[in-house]
């Protein structure tokens, strides 16, 4: 049986949260400091390669712009990500651990490209799609399938809103699990070929068909709420308990910090989008 450390105190020190909470214990920025000090190397890193997402960004805006200012949530310096860039130019191979692999695979294609003026959120999907493919491959079962559930979900939701303003699915499609590959497949389809795969594609399908854009995106968190819950119900102090916690804490630190109708304009965005690219492919 694989040992995993224990966090006897830590978690028996942590404030319960709820869905509902309307106040922070803290932000998720002060429980990743809290996270340094606490845990096990092999436990941090875990939690270092969840939080990629910032990184992803940082990279992308430094490729874009040599002067782009880094979001500090990120956890590689500029300097990581600057030699990182030169050393796919040079075609040298990234010895840095720091580093993950698919930002080699993004650069490569990046750079093999002459212009980048257009397909701005192409490139955001590319890397999105590389991102959550490493995630899912990380030698953690709950995170692996936390990474899973979510791309899952950012497929079916995408796929329903392209097929509703008559855009090409398979387009929209990020990631190659199986789910994603079979709806690639079968996007024509009335389920996209998932219905019977994916447990929680109805309720999905459900909550995609709420008129508000806020209500909608409230559901969505709280099935994954719920999912943390019952996939960490015989985990009490390890890692397990504690990324379940973290991604509690980013679920309930977005909505304390954001009221209905700033939620409405900021998710009506992602329609817009959607909106945007039927125009142009009329055009």
């Amino acid at each position: 049986m694989l040992f995993k450390n224990q966090y006897y105190y830590f978690i028996a020190g942590l404030p319960d949260i709820s869905f509902d909470s309307t106040r922070l214990p803290f932000t998720v920025a002060e429980f990743r400091n809290m996270l340094e000090e606490e845990l096990k190397p092999k436990d941090l890193k875990l939690i270092d390669k969840y939080f990629l997402n910032y990184d992803n960004d940082n990279l992308l805006g430094l490729l874009k712009d040599k002067d782009f200012e880094l979001d500090p949530k990120g956890k590689l310096s500029k300097e990581q990500i600057s030699e990182t860039v030169e050393g796919v130019k040079e075609g040298l191979t990234v010895k840095n651990s720091d580093i993950p692999p698919y930002f080699e695979t993004f650069i490569e294609n990046w750079l093999g490209e002459e212009t980048h003026d257009e397909g701005g959120k192409l490139w955001e999907d590319m890397l999105t799609s590389l991102y959550m493919d490493y995630g899912i491959e990380v030698k953690n079962t709950l995170i692996s399938n936390w990474f899973e559930m979510n791309l899952n979900i950012g497929n079916v939701l995408s796929a329903i809103y392209a097929r509703k303003y008559n855009l090409n699915v398979a387009k929209y499609i990020i990631g190659n699990n199986k789910i994603a590959n079979i709806m690639r497949s079968q996007a024509n389809t009335r389920d996209f070929g998932i219905s019977q795969e994916l447990e929680y594609f109805d309720t999905l399908t459900r909550i995609a068909e709420e008129d508000g854009v806020y209500d909608r995106e409230r559901k969505l968190d709280k099935l994954r709420w719920n999912w943390l819950e019952d996939n960490t119900i015989f985990d009490y102090f390890n890692i397990e308990y504690i990324f379940a916690y973290l991604c509690k804490l980013q679920i309930l630190e977005r909505w304390v910090s954001l009221n209905a109708e700033e939620g409405e304009k900021i998710f009506r965005e992602m329609i817009d989008n959607l909106k945007k690219d039927v125009n142009v492919g009329n055009n």
